[in-house]
């Protein structure tokens, strides 16, 4: 029995929330419903604890089980939104055997972390000229908590980032509670490297970002099948948009999943929960340079000031990248 009451109460809390974030933009039916679930499930536990009552307490519960999760299925993602500017304009790309054309790669003439011009282009990549592939991880909460993204370096300033993120709609906050009650799409920003790293190495600054850049240890035909794998989720997000989920489809366990296509791909750990750590877990598993210790990696890594001294210049992605661990220059 004691399963069955954490059972019942577990799917209550699940219940109540749920309803509650979905219906948050009116109070009053949000609280009502939450409430009501609570209620329902306060009942359940009750009947459960008198015999005569018990058959019909499970009855109820199985009832109340299958009307959320039934409501639950409907609720379905969407791309026609009133999507906030950053994430507005979805990526898609075109191939045609080794060349990969990427339409609406973003790249923002940015005044301020909200305040910047828009500005997209496209671009032809050949995956024969892909040499490398960067991990960027940004902190902003302490070690544990990082935004990770990956950066196809295809030689000279060809250099392509894809950051896994939520996307917002207009007047629409973050809250890693709601991200996992189906409140958020998934979206892939495709973005030039002056766009996505210097937003949040020279703009953001409440709170700051430390922003740390990794050249990543493997056969490039690795990387090749990894890009393919990106464009091949971009492209299907432009015709079925997903859920954003806090846990299970973020930026680090999206790019954990992605990079199973590959032979030898590394098995799943808590440091890729919590995201701060994957650098670690990376060096850890011979996925980065390992001339140096860790400790001494890290500290050599970061590159809010190259970016901030780089600016706009058309060659950033070689200047933030000067004198970095396991990178040619």
């Amino acid at each position: 029995m004691g399963f069955l009451y954490l059972l019942v109460t577990g799917f209550t809390a699940w219940a109540s929330a749920a309803l509650y974030f979905s219906y948050a933009t009116n109070t009053l039916l949000a609280g009502t419903l939450a409430s009501g679930a609570g209620l329902a499930g306060l009942t359940l536990l009750v009947g459960l604890t008198i015999p005569r009552w018990r058959r019909r307490a499970l009855a109820g519960f199985v009832c109340l089980c299958a009307s959320v999760l039934f409501w639950w299925s409907g609720i379905e993602p969407s791309n026609d939104r009133h999507w906030k500017p950053e994430v507005a304009v979805a990526p898609y790309a075109t191939i045609d055997g080794d060349l990969v054309t990427l339409h609406n790669i973003r790249n923002f003439d940015y005044r301020g972390e909200t305040d910047f011009s828009e500005a997209y282009y496209d671009k032809t990549f050949d995956l024969r000229e892909l040499n490398a592939v960067d991990v960027i991880a940004s902190y902003w909460a302490g070690p544990d908590i990082a935004h990770i993204f990956l950066s196809f370096d295809f030689g000279a300033d060809d250099h392509l980032a894809i950051s896994i993120e939520r996307r917002d709609e207009i007047g629409e906050g973050y809250s890693t509670v709601k991200g996992l009650f189906r409140q958020f799409e998934l979206f892939y920003v495709v973005a030039d490297e002056r766009d996505v790293i210097r937003l949040r190495t020279n703009y953001r600054a409440d709170p700051p970002e430390d922003v740390y850049l990794y050249r990543v240890a493997g056969p490039i035909e690795n990387g090749r099948r990894l890009f393919l794998e990106y464009i091949r989720e971009i492209n299907s997000l432009r015709v079925q948009p997903e859920f954003y989920n806090t846990i299970l489809t973020n930026c680090t366990s999206n790019i954990w999943l992605h990079s199973r296509v590959n032979p030898g791909h590394l098995h799943y750990s808590w440091k890729l929960l919590l995201s701060g750590h994957v650098p670690e877990y990376l060096y850890e598993q011979g996925r980065l340079d390992s001339s140096l210790s860790f400790p001494e990696l890290l500290d050599r890594s970061r590159i809010n000031d190259r970016a901030q001294n780089a600016g706009a210049e058309a060659d950033f992605s070689r200047r933030i990248r000067e004198g970095l661990p396991g990178i040619p220059n």
